[in-house]
């Protein structure tokens, strides 16, 4: 379960945070800055990071998503709701993450009240929460 939940974390964190790179291209809005922002972290934020050091925390996090969509799929393994459902409720919380980590933030990032920046990094949400059930292979049942 766990090696599964990581990988299917690693994929879609990875997937998501290309597209908020893309995102930011097209829109000019930092919303891929916001999102592998650690620089109010005390220690971390102290260091002039590389960006893939700050792009394998944003995984990290994603991975340890990942296992936690791992463990619910397979404690709900019986319940009538999709895995869509159990992966937008896990999801929805990040979206709101968006606020906290641009009051935080000490780099030059969207501004909280931005609608258009908020709609970006909501949409690269729901991106992770779609390609969790996509990505997530569950373990098959044995035979009898």
């Amino acid at each position: 379960m766990i090696q599964r939940g990581a990988l299917t974390g690693f994929l879609s964190g990875s997937i998501m945070g290309l597209a908020m790179k893309v995102l930011e291209a097209i829109s000019s809005k930092k919303v891929y800055v916001l999102l592998l922002n650690v620089d109010f972290i005390p220690y971390i934020g102290s260091r002039d990071l590389l960006e893939l050091a700050e792009f394998s925390l944003h995984v990290l996090m994603a991975i340890l998503l990942g296992i936690i969509f791992a463990w619910l799929m397979e404690r709900n393994a019986d319940s009538k709701n999709s895995p869509y459902f159990w992966s937008f409720l896990l999801t929805l919380p990040t979206v709101f993450l968006y606020f906290p980590l641009t009051i935080l933030a000490i780099k030059d990032t969207p501004a909280v009240d931005d609608p258009i920046s908020f709609s970006l990094w909501t949409v690269g949400h729901i991106l992770f929460a779609i390609l969790l059930p996509i990505f997530y292979s569950p373990r098959q049942k044995q035979r009898g």
